[in-house]
């Protein structure tokens, strides 16, 4: 059995794990919002798009950042324990939620995460941005911010979730910088009892790690070198989790007025 392998076993026993249905709320959908898919799932021709009033919308500037009571709307792209790599695609118009793909192929995970995956709407990891001393100056990675999403319960692809921000890694990915916020559902069992990074092993044990290692590894199957993490490692707090979101946040403002270099991005 290969390392990778080992670490996912281990993983999967120690992250609490609980796979259960879908939630099927999403303030996208109940705002009368919709998702049409075509093609084949898994495959290079899957598209999942996004409309509203029988229009065409974008899910990362059309669904608001914010939730309202201090919660943030997440975009989930990928299920948790699940394997295909979905996410927004931030170069095609209305950016659909597609199936990554590399040298033509689709990408699937090693193994699956074992978390909810998606991303913040109207955030941006700005490339031309440096950032501070503690994560070596690395520039971010042209995409909006990452959301690790901890909870018991699969949150379908494609919806629209209040989550209460708890922290984040600073992950380095190839050199750039790629934050990984984490979070937990509204309507999670756990989640007046998690408030802040320190609190969710309490609940969930061995998640932090958990995430920091899956990250950490997911992708040396492919002979790539693994990840690295500034900050000394240390998980940020939701303090300093919500202060990145605000700083990506100013920056894809930047973007759509014009203001940051958008270079082959889609924006309205």
């Amino acid at each position: 059995m290969s390392r990778l392998a080992v670490l996912l076993l281990q993983l999967h026993s120690s992250a609490a794990v609980t796979v259960g249905a879908p939630v099927a709320a999403s303030v996208f959908r109940m705002r009368g919002g919709a998702t049409t898919e075509s093609g084949e799932f898994g495959t290079t021709g899957f598209v999942m798009a996004f409309e509203e009033g029988g229009k065409a919308v974008s899910p990362w500037h059309d669904i608001p950042l914010e939730a309202g009571d201090g919660l943030y709307n997440m975009l989930t792209e990928i299920p948790r324990m699940t394997d295909k790599k979905m996410e927004v695609a931030t170069k095609v118009e209305n950016n659909p939620i597609m199936q990554d793909e590399k040298k033509g192929k689709a990408r699937l995970y090693h193994g699956p995460i074992f978390w909810n995956y998606g991303c913040l709407p109207q955030t941006w990891e700005d490339p031309n941005v440096k950032g501070s001393e503690h994560v070596g100056g690395a520039f971010g990675d042209n995409d909006p911010l990452d959301v690790v999403e901890i909870g018991a319960r699969a949150l379908a692809m494609g919806s629209v979730t209040p989550v209460k921000v708890l922290g984040c890694l600073s992950m380095l990915d190839d050199g750039e910088l790629d934050w990984k916020v984490i979070v937990i559902a509204q309507g999670d069992v756990h989640f007046d009892d998690i408030n802040d990074i320190d609190d969710i092993d309490k609940c969930y044990p061995g998640t932090v790690s958990g995430i920091r290692e899956w990250f950490r590894w997911y992708k040396t199957p492919d002979g790539k070198p693994v990840n690295a993490f500034g900050h000394g490692e240390r998980a940020l707090s939701a303090a300093e989790a919500k202060a990145v979101i605000a700083e990506t946040n100013g920056h894809y403002k930047a973007l759509v007025a014009g203001e940051a270099e958008a270079g082959d991005l889609w924006v309205k």
